[in-house]
């Protein structure tokens, strides 16, 4: 089985949609996702997933199933139950204008400085107790889309049994997943057995970007799940459309123009 992970095009989030750009790029997807041999299509119920999705809908002439599990991962930090954890997010923290009090922010984009001093967020057991998922409902919010996907493999013939897959019916489908960077690094953890910090703060997926996670069987009955490609943006490099930098740092700190 295949897993194509697909990230929305470059978004406006302030209607949750797509801008002029990520309309650009979400049609370049669309001119090869004939190629991918989809079986299956699944999406979050975001405007900027389901925008995205449609353009490729439109061209497989399929129906996709919109599941809640695969919206942005909606785990937040509350800044204001811990002094020392809101180091995490020393540059990015805003005030409420009206309450005074610290604005909630996602989890993914931790400083470096931070998750570099706290090897308890890449323990794939220890991230749970630690000082910055206690002042947050990630920990609550992470089990429900891990039970959530696991159903869903589950109902395509892969069940989890402690740390390995059990293949009840295996099967060569190509499902996929349109939704957004940080679900995809979730759904990516639940895979592969390790804390979701470690895909959030070490692997990028620029918007309509491909990642693709097939299974591998090796042993009659036990499968995998094996990354060939992530990040893929050969649709967008073969158009000569420049990808866009949505969630992408400053590559170096002197680029006042890239996000820091």
């Amino acid at each position: 089985m295949r897993l194509l992970f697909i990230r929305h095009g470059d978004p406006d989030y302030s209607i949750d949609n797509l801008t002029e750009k990520g309309k650009i790029e979400a049609k370049l997807l669309s001119d090869v996702i004939g190629s991918f041999g989809i079986d299956e299509v699944y999406q979050s119920p975001l405007g900027r997933a389901k925008a995205t999705c449609k353009y490729s809908l439109d061209v497989l002439g399929k129906k996709a199933v919109t599941y809640d599990w695969l919206r942005e991962f909606p785990a937040l930090f509350d800044p204001n139950l811990s002094e020392t954890a809101r180091e995490a997010y020393a540059n990015e923290l805003q005030k409420s204008p009206v309450t005074g009090e610290y604005e909630k922010r996602i989890m993914w984009d931790v400083l470096p400085s931070y998750f570099g001093n706290h090897e308890e967020l890449f323990d794939r057991y220890k991230w749970r107790d630690s000082e910055l998922v206690k002042c947050s409902n990630m920990a609550e919010v992470y089990d429900y889309v891990r039970e959530s996907f696991l159903t869903f493999l589950s109902d395509h013939g892969y069940e989890k049994d402690g740390d390995i897959f059990r293949v009840k019916e295996g099967n060569a489908k190509t499902l996929a997943l349109f939704c957004h960077f940080g679900i995809t690094s979730v759904l990516l953890s639940i895979l592969w057995n390790v804390s979701p910090f470690v895909p959030m703060q070490y692997l990028a997926a620029a918007p309509t970007s491909v990642t693709e996670v097939v299974t591998e069987e090796r042993e009659k009955g036990i499968a995998i799940f094996r990354a060939l490609r992530i990040g893929d943006i050969s649709h967008l490099s073969t158009a000569g459309e420049k990808p866009s930098f949505s969630a992408r740092f400053c590559e170096r700190y002197e680029n006042e123009n890239e996000r820091h």
